[in-house]
């Protein structure tokens, strides 16, 4: 099974703001963003990443430059448009706050699967087109690399989401649960039973140790021992072939 690193954007100016930026172009980190990017970079130095995809967005492809600045040997990133953010219609360019009083915005938050943003996408066909990319790129990357192969899609925040939400089994009315911060960093392994959600809107900690994981389709019963531990790379009962 392979391993995508679902990584936000850091931080812009229109978060800041409280701005809808959607598919705004010229929308870049801010210092803080870029540190954010500069901090989750360290974090990633150590994994021996074979893939990197991201939306075709400035915040994004600018994120994706500081992860890969560090890292020996690092591929050249693949722009995928189906990484992009929600086309949010009218509703691009203005202000959370004024979005708040719309009557469409009370279904935004509690029933996404009826919103189609007013010119724009729905929330459903965002979660197909993403989810249909990430496990076609993960597919590919386990086919070239084999199984313990690691690779990170950068996106953003509603997009990463509903990719979490689908790997949970979770019903699109519920991704509203779910937060993704800048430059956060989520865990997903796509294995031939299920998806396995390995780490959520994590912001610290160092990710050395996915470079020596031994990944295995079944959950270790009784929760196991964690990371870096054999007693976690094998289900109970399993043979030990080390």
């Amino acid at each position: 099974m392979a391993t995508v690193l679902l990584v936000r954007h850091g931080r812009t100016d229109a978060n800041v703001r409280g701005v809808l930026a959607g598919r705004t172009p010229g929308v870049r980190l801010d210092e803080v963003g870029r540190g954010q990017a500069v901090r989750a970079a360290a974090r990633l130095a150590a994994v021996p990443l074979v893939r990197v995809v991201t939306s075709p967005l400035e915040r994004c492809l600018e994120t994706t430059d500081l992860l890969l600045a560090g890292m020996s040997g690092a591929p050249d990133p693949t722009v995928d448009d189906a990484l992009t953010e929600c086309d949010y219609g009218t509703w691009q360019g203005r202000s959370l706050a004024d979005l708040a009083g719309e009557p469409l915005w009370t279904t935004v938050q509690s029933h996404p699967t009826a919103v189609t943003f007013p010119g724009g996408e729905s929330l459903a066909a965002v979660q197909a087109r993403a989810v249909a990319a990430v496990r076609r790129h993960d597919a590919a990357v386990e086919d070239r690399h084999g199984p313990g192969a690691l690779w990170a899609a950068v996106s953003h925040g509603d997009v990463i989401k509903a990719v979490l939400a689908d790997a949970l089994g979770m019903h699109l009315d519920l991704f509203q649960r779910l937060d993704v911060g800048p430059a956060s960093v989520s865990l997903v392994r796509y294995g031939p039973s299920r998806p396995q959600v390995i780490a959520v809107n994590t912001d610290g900690g160092d990710l050395g140790w996915l470079a020596t994981a031994r990944p295995v389709d079944d959950a270790p019963v009784g929760g196991g021992a964690g990371h870096g531990s054999e007693a976690t790379a094998r289900p109970v009962g399993a043979p030990d072939r080390s």
